[in-house]
């Protein structure tokens, strides 16, 4: 009786939410969550690119490892990394060990730096493929969830023009989702409401 009532309070998530302590947290306070910092996009946008081929369990509980290996993500850090570093990172357990996503990461903040170079903010560019505004999806089921959309297409497609790597059309539209550029709950988690809030 007890176990029913308590499953009963449990609010509605989406069917990947609830795997973990830890993927709940995320779910419930992160994902979908609009993201405006052009630092943390940056971090979004490297650890969504380390995602590929594996589960986001991997990353997310490798994410405090990722963060101290790669300096807090600071782009200006990572862009001086040399080979001794990318040997370094290679040795770290407490990251993904993929010598192209590595290296992928050392060249996209450099490639990050190149805006600031032309006076252009990170954030600015990557939100004009939603015209600086969530796209808020009423998926029911998450079948219904493409893995990838025309602005993800084309956001992937810039990103490359400027240098980018690990950033094709799929990890694009993740990252849209985990940076709340697109709303991507379903209907029936709470979530979906909240966020739309934000």
């Amino acid at each position: 009786m007890a176990l029913r009532l308590e499953r009963a309070r449990e609010p509605k998530r989406c069917g990947w939410g609830k795997s973990s302590p830890r993927m709940i947290a995320y779910h419930d306070t992160e994902w979908g969550v609009p993201v405006t910092d052009d630092r943390l996009l940056f971090e979004h946008l490297v650890l969504d690119g380390f995602q590929a081929g594996l589960s986001w369990a991997i990353i997310l509980n490798k994410r405090e490892g990722f963060r101290r290996a790669f300096d807090g993500f600071d782009p200006e850090r990572m862009a001086r990394y040399t080979a001794r570093g990318v040997q370094r990172l290679l040795a770290d357990p407490g990251i993904v060990r993929n010598r192209a996503k590595i290296e992928a990461s050392i060249g996209n903040a450099r490639a990050f730096l190149a805006f600031a170079d032309h006076g252009e903010r990170f954030g600015e560019f990557l939100w004009s493929f939603v015209d600086g505004v969530p796209r808020v999806n009423r998926w029911r089921t998450m079948r219904q969830i493409p893995a990838h959309t025309a602005q993800s297409d084309r956001m992937s497609k810039a990103l490359k023009a400027r240098g980018f790597r690990f950033v094709g059309s799929t990890i694009c539209y993740a990252f849209m989702q985990a940076a709340g550029l697109v709303n991507d709950h379903l209907v029936t988690c709470f979530r979906h409401g909240e966020v739309c809030g934000v």
